[in-house]
């Protein structure tokens, strides 16, 4: 009689299943493995997961001085804190980010948690707040004048011509400065009608499908996103850049990061932060107060809202959602003077 094989552990699904389960301890259907938290945590943007990081720090310790439970955290709990920072005189806007990023703690680790107390706290708050004459703060619109002033503060040679594609292509684009600091070279494409830009992700697309931003000629040499970055692409393949970081440092000498001889290290590609500074830089250079980098944003909203265009194409070339109410608040400054119904009452 022919003997039969002694059957492998492995060849029983039972028994492999126990043999894995074995070799790797069993977590509670509560838990999430390590990679799986990992990327439930970078499922936010960069710069969403520094705050929330940064509020949920602040949060913790509250809790730990005040002898509360931070997860899962209890109504009361939550409108406590929300008073808190009231109490701290943080603008209402601080205090409605700071629960948004600890309800979005909760859900990533699979709590419920309620908020309605909290936001009732909240809103009076803002009455108090407004009442005592608080403001919200907004970068202020920039207008094309303005930034034509700005343009001509930057300076000569490779480290001017950046500045001003970064300008002009932030301008051109309604560009977040995130958006700005992730453009490669080879995101962007010359096109007869003017350039195609790429944007791989962005704050409103969650899933990273990108999107390619129009960018048309202009009218005017100094002012032409254009001619101005297709410079400044022939400037970096002159000197040897053709991929890679689109805004870069530049040492100086004038040399691009990433290449022969200079100062940077490594690719030298420019952060949200950086961006900011150079455009705070060279406002301050022309005289102009308060503008950031969101101003680059605001301001040709502001100025196409002013020039009669549709608020569909508005939201679009920002990439604003379209029941985003954020892009309304450029525009309604506009709106508010063209369309005003006082203009028809014949005073």
């Amino acid at each position: 009689m022919t003997a039969q094989p002694t059957p492998h552990p492995t060849d029983d699904p039972t028994q492999a299943i126990a043999l894995r389960n074995h070799h790797t301890p069993a977590l509670p259907d509560t838990a999430l493995t390590a990679s799986a938290a990992a990327r439930v945590a970078d499922g936010w943007a960069a710069s969403t997961r520094t705050g929330y990081a940064r509020d949920w720090h602040t949060f913790t310790t509250w809790c730990s001085h005040t002898s509360r439970t931070p997860l899962p955290a209890t109504a009361e709990t939550l409108a406590s804190y929300t008073d808190h920072l009231a109490t701290t005189a943080a603008a209402p806007t601080t205090v409605d980010r700071a629960l948004g990023a600890i309800a979005s703690r909760h859900a990533a680790a699979g709590h419920a948690v309620s908020t309605k107390a909290a936001r009732l706290v909240l809103r009076s708050y803002r009455r108090e707040w407004a009442a005592a004459g608080g403001r919200r703060k907004q970068a202020p619109a920039l207008s094309v004048e303005e930034l034509r002033q700005m343009l001509d503060a930057a300076q000569e040679g490779l480290t001017g011509l950046r500045d001003r594609t970064l300008l002009l292509l932030g301008y051109a684009m309604m560009a977040r400065r995130s958006e700005l600091a992730a453009l490669n070279t080879t995101d962007l494409r010359q096109v007869p009608e003017g350039l195609e830009v790429f944007v791989a992700t962005s704050k409103t697309d969650k899933d990273s499908a990108g999107t390619t931003v129009a960018i048309p000629y202009g009218t005017h040499l100094l002012t032409c996103p254009v001619r101005t970055t297709t410079a400044y692409l022939a400037a970096l393949a002159d000197a040897g850049v053709t991929e890679g970081p689109l805004l870069r440092s530049i040492d100086r000498h004038g040399r691009a990061a990433g290449t022969a001889d200079s100062a940077g290290r490594g690719t030298g590609r420019m952060s949200g932060a950086g961006i900011n500074l150079v455009v705070k830089r060279l406002a301050d250079k022309a005289g102009i107060e308060n503008v950031t980098a969101h101003s680059l944003r605001s301001g040709p909203a502001t100025a196409a809202a002013a020039a009669g265009a549709p608020r569909a194409w508005i939201a679009r070339q920002g990439r604003w959602s379209e029941a985003s109410t954020a892009v309304d608040t450029y525009i309604r400054p506009a709106d508010a003077w063209r369309d005003n119904p006082i203009r028809k009452v014949g005073l």
